[in-house]
């Protein structure tokens, strides 16, 4: 089994070829704003387009905590939208960090990139303002991601 591949750098931008997907944890109460989407919504408009419009009509559609969405940004280029935060702010039930929902998302978003013979990339999902541990986030790529074979890189931005 391979492990997951840590780069220095943009998870907006990843040097690979092939077809990638470029996953990151969004809250369920449609909020995008903060913290990663920026970087995304610098890039391209329609992963937030769609996460609104997914979110504004769920009484139709599949959101939720654990749910996938694919948006498709460039000709080999995916964006994973994945619901694994209840909320956005710590409180009296914690940080808003939902593993559980990361995992059954991994699962879907492991099955999408099998379909699409993609690469994954992503920020230390989770870790930020979701306020999760990657010591609990790790695993659950590797096993859902690595062990079915996908290669996953991991980006840190910044120095």
């Amino acid at each position: 089994m391979g492990e997951i591949n840590y780069v220095r750098g943009d998870a907006t931008v990843p040097s690979v070829k092939g077809v990638k997907v470029i996953a990151h944890v969004c809250n369920d109460i449609g909020g995008w704003g903060k913290g990663f989407v920026l970087a995304l919504s610098r890039r391209w408009p329609e992963p937030e387009k769609a996460y609104r419009a997914w979110h504004r009509d769920r009484a139709a559609n599949d959101f939720g905590l654990g749910a996938v969405q694919l948006v498709q940004v460039e000709r080999q280029v995916w964006v994973a939208n994945m619901i694994g935060q209840r909320g956005i702010r710590t409180g009296s039930k914690g940080v808003p960090v939902r593993y559980d929902a990361i995992d059954t998302a991994l699962t879907h978003l492991a099955e999408r990139a099998a379909e699409l013979d993609a690469s994954v990339h992503m920020p230390r999902i989770g870790c930020g303002l979701a306020g999760g541990k990657w010591s609990r986030v790790e695993p659950l790529i590797t096993e859902r991601l690595v062990g079915r074979g996908i290669a996953v890189s991991v980006y840190d931005y910044g120095d």
